[in-house]
């Protein structure tokens, strides 16, 4: 029985990651131009070095986050095969038979999407058993595929996972420093602007690269609607049976509202006629096809009087202020709101900027029963500890390193810098390993 592949039709090209580049045509389209831009992703050199020792590689994370892109842009300048099980009828063979659809794979595929089709991963398994050759597959899944219950059998030992967020900013400037200076613990001294309303205009963009290339604001938000839309009819619904899939866009849209909060189950649960078991299932739904995002506190033996509950994050910004329906300008007006939904894009941009880091990092908050708290805890290879505190105000006093320094207190030897991320000029030390650094130098080296 014959099968057709797809095979990319793009020479093999140099890729400077220095800047901008024009990737092939794959399915984003820039609107009113003659060829799409695409940024490099940061995170190739780690999927370089994967494919050079591991069987098979699984980049995942949301949809119409450039998984696919980014596979094939690899695949096809290697001589990947290209499956995709969007595709009804590649689905419904491998469906049929996964033997039979792995035994003709070429040596080296690309597999699409493969969170739709999980009868495929025990045959996976088995092709990879006979034949442990580096870089024989590349998967991508819009799914936790990981927590999916169907796949039991995982590829544990036989894959690198590889987590693809949206774009950062740092990749859509072409810089990436930030992380490097915290994890030494030093911050040039020195001023820059103000990004004002520059960075009311970030956050509600977001980071997701079809709603970017749209000409304006007004387009981006009904392209980040539609896409909730289509993730609830699809994705969701291939992972779950769920009886009330009409209440999932207002949870989506009430979790959105408390964003960058403590997650409170009962307060989401307030509106809707489920109960709270229900909807912290439907939470962790919302988490696995990566829509919302758990951020744990932080912990440590020498301290006991914590909070010890998550902290609730959508995934990404431009989705938020179009849950919520609320534009830059909306933003700049609700000072309160900026200030909650900044929390969330800064926290997204380092998760981001971590991806592609050498060191793992961890990501948690800090809060005390005495009302210190910091933002965003990085553990830096499970020993440094880092310490992001983040203000949408034009100036900074010490009062604002309240929970950095019982963070550091707490933390002690392990304590690498504490950093208040705030919107105005000047990167200036406030004691020991404490500095105020603008906003804009998470993504501009200047």
């Amino acid at each position: 029985m014959k099968r057709h592949f797809s095979f990319g039709r793009h020479k093999t090209f140099h890729l400077d990651v220095s800047k901008p580049f024009i990737w092939p045509d794959i399915n984003l389209h820039l609107a009113n131009m003659a060829s799409p831009v695409f940024y490099p992703r940061l995170i190739m050199p780690r999927l370089t070095e994967a494919l050079g020792d591991t069987p098979v590689v699984l980049i995942h994370g949301p949809r119409q986050s450039g998984k696919t892109t980014l596979a094939r842009q690899v695949g096809d300048a290697s001589g990947y095969a290209y499956i995709s099980f969007d595709d009804d009828v590649q689905r419904a063979a491998a469906q049929a038979d996964p033997v039979g659809f792995m035994a003709e794979l070429p040596d080296k595929a690309v597999l699409d999407e493969v969170q739709r089709v999980p009868e495929l991963f025990t045959s996976l398994k088995v092709a990879v058993d006979r034949d442990r050759s580096p870089g024989r597959f590349i998967l991508t899944g819009s799914a936790n595929v990981l927590l999916v219950p169907k796949l039991a059998d995982s590829l544990a030992g036989r894959m690198e996972i590889l987590r693809l967020h949206p774009l950062a900013q740092a990749e859509l400037s072409g810089k990436s420093v930030f992380l490097e200076a915290m994890l030494s613990g030093r911050f040039k001294t020195g001023s820059q602007a103000r990004l004002g309303k520059e960075l009311a205009e970030k956050v509600a963009a977001g980071g997701y690269p079809a709603a970017l290339v749209r000409s304006s604001a007004r387009r981006q938000a009904a392209w980040y609607r539609d896409y909730i839309e289509t993730m609830v009819q699809r994705d969701v619904r291939d992972l779950a049976r769920i009886s009330a899939l009409h209440a999932l866009p207002r949870l989506l849209a009430l979790a959105a509202s408390q964003t960058a909060r403590l997650l409170n189950v009962a307060d989401l649960a307030g509106p809707f006629q489920l109960t709270r078991p229900t909807i912290r299932d439907y939470v962790t739904l919302l988490a696995r096809v990566f829509l919302l995002e758990e951020l744990p506190a932080w912990h440590s033996n020498r301290l006991r009087r914590l909070v010890k509950g998550p902290k609730l994050h959508l995934c990404d910004t431009g989705l938020a202020c179009a849950l919520l329906g609320v534009n830059a300008a909306a933003l700049l007006a609700d000072r309160t709101l900026l200030g909650q939904l900044l929390e969330t894009f800064i926290f997204q941009e380092l998760r981001r900027q971590a991806s592609w880091q050498e060191e793992p990092i961890r990501f948690y908050h800090f809060r005390d029963k005495d009302g210190a708290e910091v933002d965003v805890v990085l553990e830096i290879g499970g020993m440094r500890i880092a310490g992001v505190e983040i203000k949408a105000a034009a100036t900074v006093t010490a009062a604002d390193f309240r929970g950095l320094r019982k963070l550091k207190e707490t933390s002690g030897k392990h304590f690498t810098v504490g950093v208040v991320l705030y919107d105005g000029e000047a990167t200036a030390p406030f004691g020991e390993r404490l500095f105020a650094v603008p906003i804009r130098k998470l993504w501009e080296t200047a």
